[in-house]
């Protein structure tokens, strides 16, 4: 379930719910401060994961080349 940052069109309170997609779809979350389901997300953060197979060396002349040489080390 992922999370959602939803600001109240009632009160205007922010608050952060983990909830399934469908309930926000059907308007099933409410706020927990005073009870309306009229919500709106609001985008604060973005989260990500990298995942790196396996770190090689960087090319000392990829701003020149444009890190398209088969460069080793």
């Amino acid at each position: 379930m992922p999370f959602y940052d939803l600001q109240c069109e009632m009160c205007g309170k922010e608050f952060n719910i983990m909830a399934k997609i469908s309930e926000r779809e059907q308007k099933r979350i409410k706020c927990p401060y005073c009870g309306s389901n009229e919500l709106r997300a609001v985008f604060k953060n973005l989260n990500y994961m990298v995942s790196r197979k396996q770190d090689r060396p960087v090319c000392p002349n990829s701003k020149s080349c444009g890190a398209r040489c088969s460069f080793r080390e």
